[in-house]
């Protein structure tokens, strides 16, 4: 079930302020060096990129990175990377059902079949319990996605990963920053796949970057963003055209500078807006820390709970009319998005990721967003609630 979320609100709710979904940091750095950049007339990959590429490998201790045009480019070669460690075309790689659609899409682009797995509600990412029922002879390796930057259960999924010999390609696409148990989001996997789009915390406006600790895996990697060529005019492998620019690298740079201010900024608005949560627990599941986490926030995802007394759609357009900009918490990839009909599942196959898209929705926490907001939010939540005649 699709959501019109710009459908005009049956409420009169009166906007004081307006939280917008998404922002994007393009610093004077960043402008400083994109002069340089045009100036110089040397605009594809150069320096800019291989500056990004060593500063953003820095930030999470791993040996290698290699950027590339987009998210989806950088789960697609993560996933072509196997074909030099075994992987055969049409094998397969476990991903979980409820996630942006860029993630199955990749999958098929590197030649592979994803196999989807449900999610959990409280969570939204892949349930780890499931895992091993999809795993067949042609299972090369799992996606897990840390969805709005909340860690997926990671040991769980490693101790399956190694029993199986597969391998672990990290989706951390929404979750820069983030943290399982001591250990950063993107370095627990053989790879990890970050996606550099505008909204994100580190981002190059349009761009993505894969990270690994395994040298012969980035030098792949590099291949395969440029056609697949090694040395001069060689093409050992077929690749694809997905080189970052110098344009968007000075972007990035400088993004990078202030990395750390964006990330505390974005996790203090998670925990406060979570606090505030608290006592409309009874309504909502919504995004929140556990002790062993740290989670790299994207966005505050709020799912209304079954018979909470009002529907997804009354929800949303209250906060539309308020000023809140919202959007759909993803779907069921291989039950709710048309272009994945042919596989043939059916809806109820994935009732969690199925339950989390009708009843889900997020909104905004990034670094434009001040305290004065989240209780903004706040007081519309409980303003909606008391015109429900339910809190």
């Amino acid at each position: 079930m699709k959501i019109d979320h710009n459908k005009s609100s049956t409420f009169s709710a009166k906007a004081k302020y307006k939280v917008p979904f998404g922002t994007v940091s393009i610093t004077d750095k960043a402008v400083k060096l994109i002069n340089e950049a045009l100036k110089s007339k040397w605009v594809t990959r150069g320096k800019y990129v291989q500056e990004f590429e060593q500063k953003f490998a820095a930030i999470f201790g791993v040996k290698e990175a290699v950027a590339v045009s987009s998210g989806t480019d950088a789960n697609a070669l993560a996933c072509a990377t196997l074909y030099d460690f075994g992987a055969q075309r049409g094998d397969e790689i476990i991903v979980p059902a409820l996630t942006f659609v860029a993630t199955a899409s990749a999958v098929f682009q590197a030649g592979f079949k994803p196999v989807f797995v449900d999610v959990k509600r409280e969570t939204l990412n892949i349930d780890a319990d499931k895992i091993e029922a999809a795993i067949t002879k042609r299972t090369r390796a799992i996606m897990p996605v840390h969805l709005m930057g909340k860690p997926a259960q990671m040991d769980k999924i490693q101790q399956i990963a190694k029993k199986y010999k597969l391998f672990i390609i990290e989706d951390t696409a929404e979750a820069h920053g983030g943290e399982y148990k001591g250990k950063m989001l993107g370095t627990i996997g053989d790879m990890a796949a970050f996606s550099l789009y505008a909204a994100h915390i580190i981002t190059t406006i349009e761009g993505g970057i894969v990270i690994t600790n395994n040298p012969k895996m980035a030098e792949v990697l590099r291949s395969l963003r440029n056609h697949g060529i090694v040395n001069k005019f060689e093409f050992r492998r077929i690749g694809f055209s997905a080189k970052m620019n110098e344009l968007e690298a000075a972007v990035g740079l400088g993004n990078v500078a202030i990395f750390k201010k964006i990330l505390e900024k974005r996790r203090r608005n998670l925990k406060y807006l979570s606090k505030k949560f608290e006592r409309f627990s009874k309504y909502f599941i919504y995004t929140k820390e556990e002790p062993h986490e740290k989670v790299g926030p994207h966005a505050f995802a709020i799912i209304v709970k079954e018979n909470a007394g009002f529907t997804k759609n009354e929800f949303v357009q209250y906060l539309e009319a308020s000023g809140i900009d919202s959007r759909n918490l993803f779907y069921s990839i291989p039950t709710q998005c048309a272009g994945y009909a042919f596989m043939g599942y059916k809806l109820g196959d994935f009732p969690e990721a199925e339950y989390c898209s009708n009843n889900g929705t997020h909104i905004g926490i990034h670094q434009d967003i001040e305290l004065k907001n989240c209780d903004y939010v706040a007081e519309v939540v409980e303003e909606f609630l008391r015109v429900k005649n339910i809190l």
